[in-house]
């Protein structure tokens, strides 16, 4: 039971319990792709590497969910409107429960970022720390996802460069002692999971605006509409994937020119495929698209390490 309330604290963005350990999978999936940015040759995969990207790991998922976390605690009446399954909104679990978890987890996140002693691991856990609070916590000044632009900037910087940029430096300085070489696929990756976290944050709020629009949430979704907010989503994924087409096809080696088009070009004609299917009447169609643009979000880390 305690390890329930862990995994849904973690992970509210799927309404079943058992897609956690998924998305656990997921989160690995992620550092381990950048990770692999930093191996320069095939000696490089040792237990070195295994050690480095499982401190990386451990780190962000207590990190995760302390942010994920506090996100409940201070959103429970919004969450009974747009999300009534989660454990505190339904009432299931207390909130000293919660706020037991998300502090504990906060410490061992930081405790653990200490001990390993890697600076790009330390810094990427404190800037996680401190946009998840001023995202989440109600007090002055702060609370920023109630401004739009603000909220989809702390994802951005999250999602989009700190994940890439912070472990793949943890893996090239800390686990292998080289000098930080900001290579082109670190910089494709930063620049396509860029628009990729934009339309997360902006999509994120297709499906809640009812309960935002009650407790004066003004995310673009409320400010524009459903309609228009999920065509613009659509729509700069695809471009992404145009880019990454593009850049697929500038590649010196044959083996990433193919992979990275083929790839890509299947993903965008999923995506567009799917986005047709949609009723923007029906809150679980909207829903189930924002999972399934997960999906695409984690597949692209399947593709980043043969960008070349």
């Amino acid at each position: 039971m305690f390890m329930n309330l862990i995994f849904s604290l973690a992970f509210s963005s799927q309404k079943k319990k058992n897609c956690s350990p998924l998305l656990l999978c997921q989160q690995a999936l992620s550092i381990l792709s950048v990770s692999l940015l930093a191996i320069e040759n095939l000696s490089d995969i040792s237990p070195l590497f295994f050690t480095g990207v499982l401190e990386a790991v451990a780190a962000a998922l207590m990190m995760n969910i302390y942010i994920v976390g506090l996100n409940q605690l201070t959103d429970i009446e919004i969450d009974k409107v747009n999300k009534p399954y989660l454990p505190l909104a339904s009432g299931e679990y207390s909130i000293s429960t919660g706020v037991m978890i998300v502090t504990t987890f906060s410490i061992m996140s930081f405790w653990l970022g200490w001990v390993v002693g890697s600076w790009p691991l330390f810094w990427a856990l404190f800037i996680s720390f401190v946009l998840g609070t001023a995202y989440s916590i109600n007090l002055p000044l702060l609370r920023w996802k109630r401004f739009a632009f603000v909220a989809a900037v702390c994802i951005l910087a999250v999602r989009a460069v700190i994940v890439q940029l912070a472990f793949y430096l943890h893996m090239q300085t800390h686990v292998y002692g080289r000098p930080p070489v900001f290579s082109r696929p670190l910089i494709f990756a930063t620049a396509f999971m860029s628009f990729f976290s934009v339309v997360i944050a902006l999509f994120k709020d297709i499906p809640d605006i009812e309960g935002d629009k009650i407790f004066g949430i003004r995310s673009f979704t409320v400010r524009l509409g459903q309609n228009r907010v999920f065509w613009t989503c659509i729509s700069l994924l695809e471009i992404a994937y145009a880019v990454a087409i593009l850049v697929g096809a500038a590649s010196s080696y044959t083996w990433s020119k193919y992979i990275t088009i083929l790839g890509h070009g299947i993903l965008a004609s999923i995506l567009w495929n799917r986005a047709k299917s949609v009723d923007l009447k029906s809150k679980a169609s909207i829903t189930s698209c924002y999972m399934f643009i997960w999906k695409l979000f984690y597949a692209e880390y399947l593709l980043i390490p043969l960008v070349r």
